[in-house]
């Protein structure tokens, strides 16, 4: 009876497990493997994708070669297409830009001839940029200066929306130009910069209005403001009633000394291609040509210089100090004196249109 037992629960518990069904497994691993070909592929297209793209892309970025411009083979040099980082040209980047400075000192017409450019379509001239000392404080913060002025990453009024054909700055020959003539005048050639050497015939006049504008840097006789250029009459005439007092004494001096100033840096600049132009030429007559009679160059001139085409330009700017320089001058006797007999006697009568 105990043997029948144990034998009952032995046989009664030594069940075998029943054998998983083939269709199970089949349907699991055939369920694994489309997972695995389903990320496999989609790896794949995402990276075809990325490929494809990135050709497309650099389809894009390829830059065709701009035409060669019909131009004289010396002009090839001055002949530009800079590529800002700041921005991109689009429709412009394949006209070219002419690179120019206007070299000159102060109280000599350069504010008011620059205005004339810039109201000019194709033309920026970014102002006295080296006024700020920080900037002309050695010749490898002019260089970086001038590079990005020219690379057309500079931004001021003067910036235009149109196509740029040239693009230049506003140049004292006391801020730093002098100082760095060599580096300067390399940094010129080897880019391919233009000057426009811009002076004054009469430095009498110029002396004056020197001492005026000075003299108002502190007085602000404009309501309390201090303006080196004025746009009405009325402005002007408050200005110009100030009368400053030269010392007679050292006038030949320092008339003598503006001339060798400019004569050094002609020296310095001679190999850099350039134009001589005087501010009482233009200011006579700036839409008559060139005059082959008597040698003076007009605003014409400067346009075919900078290869812009030809436009009638003007400025909102009003000249301060008009008529006889005894009208400005305090002791106006004394520099009579100093001056007569001299080779700057012509000074004193030199008379010319607003």
């Amino acid at each position: 009876m105990a043997e029948d037992l144990c034998s009952f629960t032995k046989d009664t518990f030594n069940l075998k497990s029943p054998k998983k069904s083939p269709l199970v497994l089949r349907m699991l691993v055939l369920v694994f493997v489309m997972v695995c070909g389903v990320y496999i592929c989609s790896v794949c297209v995402k990276q075809i994708s990325a490929r494809t793209k990135s050709e497309f892309l650099n389809v894009q970025v390829i830059e065709r070669p701009c035409p060669v411009p019909n131009i004289e083979p010396w002009e090839i040099p001055y002949v530009h297409y800079p590529k800002p980082k700041t921005y991109s040209r689009a429709e412009c980047a394949c006209n070219p830009v002419r690179y120019f400075a206007i070299l000159s000192m102060q109280r000599s017409g350069s504010g008011w001839f620059e205005t004339l450019l810039n109201n000019h379509t194709n033309i920026s001239s970014n102002g006295e940029v080296f006024s700020v000392k920080v900037r002309r404080s050695n010749a490898s913060t002019i260089v970086e200066t001038l590079d990005k002025i020219y690379n057309l990453d500079w931004f001021s009024s003067a910036s235009k929306n149109e196509c740029t054909a040239a693009v230049g700055l506003k140049w004292m020959l006391n801020q730093g130009l002098l100082q760095h003539q060599e580096e300067i005048a390399e940094y010129f050639r080897t880019r391919g910069v233009s000057a426009i050497f811009l002076f004054r015939r009469n430095q009498l006049r110029r002396m004056i209005s020197v001492l005026a504008n000075s003299y108002d840097r502190n007085a602000k006789l404009l309501n309390g403001t201090h303006k080196s250029h004025v746009h009405s009459p009325h402005e002007a005439e408050i200005l110009a009633r100030y009368k400053p007092l030269i010392n007679a004494t050292l006038l030949i001096r320092d008339m003598k000394q503006v001339e060798d100033t400019q004569t050094k840096a002609l020296e310095y600049f001679k190999s850099t291609r350039h134009i001589i132009v005087y501010y009482e030429d233009i200011l006579k007559n700036h839409t008559v040509r060139h005059t082959i009679v008597t040698g003076k160059l007009k605003l014409a001139d400067i346009q075919e210089f900078l290869k812009v085409p030809q436009r009638d330009l003007r400025s909102r700017q009003v000249k301060i100090h008009r008529g006889p320089l005894a009208n400005y001058v305090e002791n106006w006797d004394d520099v009579q004196k100093a001056l007569k007999g001299t080779q700057y006697e012509s000074f004193l009568h030199g008379e010319y249109r607003k």
